[in-house]
């Protein structure tokens, strides 16, 4: 293993090493057999003790705000994860569990319990569940970022200015692929054969799941081998353009990795290394994107992380929530709620495009995901109600929602990771954006087209 992998590996008990029937490797952030530390480092340690290695994977049906759509396409991507690990002789097991009870259940015959790393709220609780429950040591690997979160920053960062520089002085360090290594004892006969993922949506149709929000495999199918054809396309014909493309929505010119990195399908660093050893690109072009991917990714963990009451109102920093206190009284209009906006029913036929892409296909132009916020701050009785409001849309029909960058976004529609400007109603100096910015920075309405003729679910 490469020297600073040690800087993201970490015991979460003082159990010493015990005898046992295999290592066991509890999936859960990272759902990839490429370019995955923790499954490197679970084989790792099964040749030093002659054992195989078992993946598990626990696959609740009532995982937080998680729905059909969220689901078909974790599924997608988790069946393609199970046969890459079979062909290195390592069984992915998929138990109708919640996960801190399948990672205990298979855990209780394992010499060791290798665990990836998640940032959330119920994701350390789940950590730290496993940890004072196993029979065994358990070990975490960090490998869903490029630079851990810890040696990052040891505080809550107030913005991508202040945390820049200190990712930017790790990245040589930490900017190296996990190696990947043989498995000398595989475990070919493993007697658990946990679910079936061949036929996702007869799976959770089992599992007795409505079909709601419709899947959106026609544009975004899970899995490695889709993600990788997206990247490669994307660094093929709009990476050169990247540094003044990536905020024009009728451009379209961006990687939509963002679903494919929530799941852990794919790597931050085998990504970023894609894009820096790209021939014949611009560095600048490079170097904007690489920020959206490292930087920006990385102080939305650092604000998980580092900031217990994430997903509440009152995480925003000071100066924004009093400014918005101030201007709570002033008039509205118009006003929409949560029926009219989830309908994409506004005056407005950018917003109503924005959300319709939302709907139809789990994701939206990072632009417009701006603008679309900003709008229901701007359009709502409160910004308490506006924060509600938003969080629920984004978390039930992105793909990517639920996610720290998910926080970190809607966070920034309220004044988090900004700075204050000039002042206005409603916004007092929290940043505004207006329909007329899109019509100056991009065709606007060839957006607008291309969202209305999108085919229908």
């Amino acid at each position: 293993m490469h020297k600073t992998d040690s800087a993201r590996i970490r015991k979460l008990n003082d159990i010493p090493p015990q005898k046992g029937a295999y290592v066991l490797y509890w999936m859960q952030q990272s759902q990839r057999a490429e370019h995955n530390l923790a499954l490197e480092f679970a084989i790792q340690q099964a040749n030093g003790l002659g054992l195989p290695v078992v993946v598990v994977f626990g696959l609740m049906a009532r995982y937080p705000e998680a729905n059909f759509r969220h689901y078909l396409f974790m599924l997608e991507g988790l069946a393609e994860t199970q046969q890459q690990c079979l062909e290195r002789g390592v069984p992915l097991v998929v138990l109708e569990m919640d996960p801190p009870e399948a990672a205990l259940y298979l855990g209780k015959n394992a010499a060791l319990i290798v665990a990836d790393k998640g940032y959330l709220r119920h994701q350390k609780e789940w950590y730290a569940r496993v940890a004072n429950q196993a029979v065994c040591q358990v070990v975490q690997v960090e490998t869903d970022v490029v630079v851990p979160v810890d040696i990052a920053s040891q505080k809550a960062e107030w913005a991508a200015r202040t945390i820049r520089p200190r990712i930017h002085r790790e990245l040589e360090n930490f900017l190296v692929l996990p190696h990947k290594e043989e498995l000398k004892t595989k475990a070919t006969d493993f007697e658990i054969q946990g679910l079936d993922l061949s036929v996702p949506q007869s799976l959770l149709k089992k599992m007795g799941m409505e079909k709601k929000p419709h899947g959106v495999s026609r544009f975004f199918k899970g899995g490695i081998s889709s993600a990788r054809q997206r990247m490669d396309a994307f660094c093929q014909d709009s990476l050169a353009n990247y540094s003044i493309h990536h905020n024009r929505p009728d451009l379209a010119s961006v990687s939509g990795m963002g679903p494919y990195l929530h799941f852990g399908q794919i790597s931050s660093m085998a990504l970023a290394l894609q894009v820096h050893n790209a021939q014949g690109i611009d560095p600048e072009a490079k170097d904007a994107y690489l920020e959206q991917l490292i930087v920006r990714r990385e102080l939305a963990m650092n604000f998980v992380h580092r900031t217990p009451d994430y997903d509440q109102y009152t995480c925003l920093p000071a100066w924004a929530k009093s400014t918005l206190e101030a201007h709570a009284s002033d008039p509205r209009d118009p006003v929409y709620h949560l029926d009219q906006l989830e309908k994409a029913e506004t005056h407005d036929p950018y917003w109503n495009a924005a959300m319709g892409e939302m709907l139809m296909t789990g994701y939206m132009h990072n632009h417009m995901r701006m603008y679309w916020g900003k709008k229901v701050l701007e359009w709502s009785p409160t910004p308490q109600e506006a924060w509600e409001v938003l969080l629920t849309l984004n978390n039930k029909y992105f793909l990517d929602g639920r996610d720290p960058n998910s926080h970190a976004g809607v966070g920034w529609i309220f004044g988090l990771h900004d700075r204050g400007w000039k002042r206005r109603p409603i916004f007092g100096t929290v940043r505004y954006m207006a329909a007329s910015g899109l019509e100056r920075k991009c065709s606007i309405k060839d957006y607008v087209e291309r969202i209305n003729a999108l085919p229908g679910p």
